[in-house]
């Protein structure tokens, strides 16, 4: 979208972005409003903004959704499928969203992934007055803009740091009555094992069934390996088992390595920093049930999650970190 494009070339910050896209959204033809959501906290959870408050706001009006509830975005965000229709076509789905919908005038909804490595980054959310006017071409342009969001999205953060109201906490907030740990992981080949022996340990210890902790310490070496391998740095697992969902994370500290020799590239510089050996993210791509990344000036972050058949209880003291 030509009109879109100037504006997200321009922003520095999420914030710029994301006004800039729910402006041009909003104001689209039958559209009675329009939200956007970022995923955050290893997908527990999504960062959402409406554009009511949004467009023509000096500061944005952020507000936090549980990344498992019954809505469009959550959705998408999970499946990277589109779901869109009239307020009747879905059958039941979303019923507390849709409820009242109708009276503000909405007839219609579309909900669209931001597509990123592995799990989308978030999603586009858009409110319609006419369900005619979400045919096949207006799904495509909504695909556009959200695709074109995306790739704003990881450009700033890239280049911004993630500072400001973009930026991530160095203790993430873990739900209250969660299960947490987390270890510092040193640059050598020895780390792998490590962090397999300690996400078994405490997998068990939290009386995770043995098929997912296999699964688990799977995924986890693939991402364990890849930090060493690219990043060359030391880097943090961190582990949370919540609600029946195991959320494991990998941050590496590429951005904050030892200089290299005059025009030798840092590895964080790697043009692709996600690459893994032998079957790599393809793997955790089918264990996981969903996963993806972020890259910043500070490094590089991977996390996978995986929803739990027999989930334990996790409610009482978290196992302290190893």
């Amino acid at each position: 979208m030509p009109m879109l494009d100037p504006f997200l070339r321009d922003a520095h910050d999420v914030d710029q972005v994301v006004r800039a896209v729910l402006a041009v959204v909003a104001g689209g033809p039958a559209v009675v409003r329009a939200a956007l959501a970022l995923s955050e906290g290893g997908g527990r959870r999504l960062r959402f903004v409406d554009s009511a408050a949004a467009v023509g706001q000096d500061d944005l009006d952020w507000s936090h959704i549980d990344a498992y509830d019954d809505v469009p975005l959550t959705t998408v965000v999970r499946t990277g499928e589109v779901v869109h229709g009239g307020l009747d076509d879905f059958g039941g789905r979303y019923a507390s969203f849709l409820q009242g919908q109708g009276e503000r005038g909405v007839a219609a909804v579309a909900a669209l992934p931001l597509p990123g490595t592995g799990s989308p980054i978030g999603g586009l959310l858009v409110y319609l007055s006419d369900p005619a006017a979400l045919d096949e071409r207006r799904i495509a342009t909504f695909r556009s803009i959200a695709r074109r969001a995306s790739d704003a999205v990881r450009r700033v953060r890239l280049a911004s740091g993630r500072r400001g109201s973009d930026a991530v906490p160095q203790e993430p907030v873990v739900p209250e009555g969660a299960l947490t740990t987390s270890v510092l992981l040193e640059s050598s080949p020895r780390a792998t094992g490590a962090a397999r022996r300690f996400l078994r340990e405490h997998l068990r210890a939290w009386a995770v069934d043995d098929e997912a902790v296999d699964d688990a310490q799977l995924c986890l070496s693939e991402l364990v390996t890849n930090a060493v391998v690219h990043a060359g740095t030391a880097s943090e697992l961190r582990v949370v088992l919540d609600a029946g969902v195991l959320t494991v994370t990998v941050r590496d500290l590429g951005g904050l390595g030892k200089p290299t020799a005059a025009g030798e590239p840092h590895p964080s510089e790697d043009p692709d920093p996600l690459r893994v050996y032998g079957r790599g993210l393809q793997l955790v791509d089918a264990l996981s049930t969903r996963w993806g990344s972020e890259r910043d000036v500070t490094g590089t972050t991977v996390w996978f999650a995986l929803e739990l058949a027999d989930a334990p209880a996790t409610d009482g003291d978290p196992v302290a970190a190893g």
